[in-house]
């Protein structure tokens, strides 16, 4: 990962990210370069430091859902036993939308579409690691082109991917089985370990039907530091 990700927020940090807030459930900003949870091999992580996020609660908040350690942006997190069992229910049941930036490399030739590639295991020694397979299970995601440009003299696109189901890596695998993988990806991409820009994907936009008979709570990440200079040579422009 590049020097300038950080490892962990700080307590200030933490407080900053925090993107909406109400009753039920906070919205933060993930920083790349971070696992959510512990994992099997230990490690500090965010969940550990969600005792900063209590906001007069007597317990912290806990994790609706997870994103992969090199992937930025909105996390949700419920606030009580029974808003995380709720939210829990409405990812599971596929009623929160998302929608993640991606920068991938050359860039499909159609400007919109939908990848439609069962995924499996690549092996029983990967773990979560993934694979095109016919046999796997349905995985569909929609993908449109924000943007192209060229950068240190090679092609790439501005992705957005929303997700219609949630298979593990399904964004990573989806677009490099289709010959367009993200940028700075260890593990489906060109980079090994500890190369290149850190991974150009990020969790935009989110969209939670919490409340019935009411709009969606709708909740935008701005895009990470380590993600810029390649979003603007496509077009994007900050502010």
């Amino acid at each position: 990962m590049p020097e300038d990700l950080p490892i962990l927020p700080n307590p200030e940090d933490l407080l900053a990210r925090v993107l909406h807030r109400d009753g039920l459930m906070l919205v933060l900003n993930k920083p790349a370069g971070i696992p959510v949870h512990r994992g099997p091999k230990g490690g500090d992580n965010l969940e550990a430091h969600f005792g900063v996020l209590r906001f007069g609660l007597p317990k912290p908040p806990a994790l609706a859902h997870r994103l992969d350690k090199d992937t930025s942006g909105c996390l949700v997190l419920g606030r009580h036993h029974k808003a995380t069992q709720t939210l829990g229910k409405l990812f599971k049941d596929g009623l929160i939308s998302k929608t993640y930036w991606a920068i991938v490399e050359d860039g499909p030739a159609q400007d919109e579409g939908l990848i439609d590639l069962a995924l499996g295991r690549l092996d029983a020694k990967r773990g979560w690691w993934m694979k095109a397979d016919p046999l796997g299970l349905p995985s569909q995601t929609r993908f449109t082109v924000l943007g192209r440009g060229m950068f240190e003299d090679k092609a790439i696109a501005w992705m957005g991917l929303e997700p219609l189901t949630g298979r593990t890596h399904q964004l990573r695998v989806h677009s490099s089985s289709l010959g367009w993988p993200i940028v700075g990806d260890q593990i489906y991409g060109a980079y090994g370990p500890g190369e290149g820009p850190g991974l150009q994907l990020h969790a935009r936009t989110i969209e939670i039907p919490m409340r019935q008979n009411k709009e969606p709570v709708r909740v935008e990440a701005p895009p990470p530091d380590h993600m810029l200079a390649r979003l603007k040579a496509c077009g994007f422009a900050a502010g």
